[in-house]
């Protein structure tokens, strides 16, 4: 990513997809499928491999627009969809595995990866889920820490936007974000806590790695924190996209209220890390179309409720994007139509076969 151009902040967008069979269980053919896609596509976005065989990755390019964004993703989608193809496999945008599998996922040969399968063991080989991350430009990080106090109240929004695991293993979980539960598991996961000062920040990833909870700054997976290699504040809450506009809706969003908190002088809200982790414990249960604590009140409201005062606290930096339409048309779709794990739940309910989820979200 970059700093911003102008008045706009760049923004970027990365998804993790399975690789599945015909049927719609796990395959070994993520790294074959990736590098065929790479050969195959063209120059924008990049294809990356995952911690497992089953796993391909997309990223973006640097975006200043929605419609930048949404070009990139659904060609990105298209191009590995079409060489999973042509290998016999599907591409399946869906953040947990659909079906029961008889044996763990196979590592991907990378040194990096079989470490970190060796130091942490079933959670490493059993946490399989794919998301989504938003990357968006900040100044420094010293401004980082300041942003991400402002932006932590309203993770259990952003959760509900791409919710698209409530269907896993071939039963229906009860939740509509699974992957959030399972992905909790590791131990520098879930929502970052209150941050005085950069050097919070780092004395907390210090600590974590005197104490091997991490092997590399990589591996802090708060729930948004400062991306190590970019200028960026990276946004890790969310389950991958059913679709590339719900992906980019969420993408919007963070920008929105990355942008609002650099343009504001409000005193950084103080939000205990108990409650905040309630919060999106009751977010990843009901997902976009159930309840979800409003930030200003700690009070279940509708989630569409809560995304309607995100959308009136951040409009105009929304406007100032040209974002302001379309985060208001995606809200709406959301709440009438439902996201992802609600189109899961329906189409499971039918039969109660994970096999039609698979052929809903593969579209082939």
């Amino acid at each position: 990513m970059n700093e911003p151009i102008g008045d706009v902040l760049t923004f970027g967008v990365e998804e993790e997809y399975f690789v599945v069979d015909r049927r719609g269980h796990l395959s070994q053919a993520g790294d074959d499928v990736v590098d065929a896609a790479e050969a195959a596509g063209d120059d924008q976005g990049e294809l990356q491999h995952e911690l497992t065989r089953s796993q391909a990755e997309a990223a973006t390019d640097v975006c200043r627009t929605h419609g930048e964004a949404l070009r990139q993703l659904r060609g990105l989608r298209g191009e590995l969809a079409k060489a999973a193809r042509r290998r016999g496999y599907r591409l399946l945008p869906a953040a947990s595995p659909l079906l029961s599998e008889e044996s763990p996922p196979v590592i991907t040969p990378n040194p990096r990866y079989e470490r970190m399968a060796e130091h942490f063991g079933a959670t490493a080989r059993t946490s399989l889920t794919c998301g989504c991350h938003v990357h968006v430009a900040i100044p420094d990080k010293e401004t980082g820490v300041h942003v991400l106090d402002h932006v932590r109240p309203w993770l259990p929004a952003l959760l509900t936007v791409t919710a698209n695991s409530a269907i896993s293993d071939g039963y229906d979980t009860g939740y509509c974000s699974w992957r959030y539960q399972q992905w909790s598991r590791w131990p520098s996961a879930g929502p970052p806590p209150h941050f005085a000062s950069l050097d919070e920040y780092e004395s907390i990833v210090d600590a974590w790695l005197r104490a091997g909870s991490i092997l590399d700054r990589g591996m802090i997976y708060w729930d948004v924190r400062l991306s190590d290699k970019q200028p960026t504040l990276e946004f890790r809450i969310a389950d991958v996209a059913a679709t590339p506009d719900d992906a980019v809706l969420l993408a919007v969003l963070a920008r929105g209220l990355v942008a609002t908190a650099l343009a504001g002088d409000a005193p950084r809200p103080h939000l205990p890390n108990e409650v905040l982790r309630a919060q999106l414990w009751r977010a990843s249960r009901e997902g976009v179309t159930g309840c979800c604590p409003h930030p200003k009140t700690g009070d279940l409201e509708p989630a569409k409720v809560v995304l309607d005062a995100l959308i009136e606290l951040t409009a105009p930096a929304l406007e100032a994007a040209g974002d302001l339409d379309f985060a208001r048309e995606g809200t709406a779709r959301l709440a009438a139509e439902g996201g992802g794990a609600d189109r899961q739940r329906r189409r499971f309910a039918e039969r109660h076969r994970g096999e039609d989820v698979v052929d809903l979200l593969a579209g082939d």
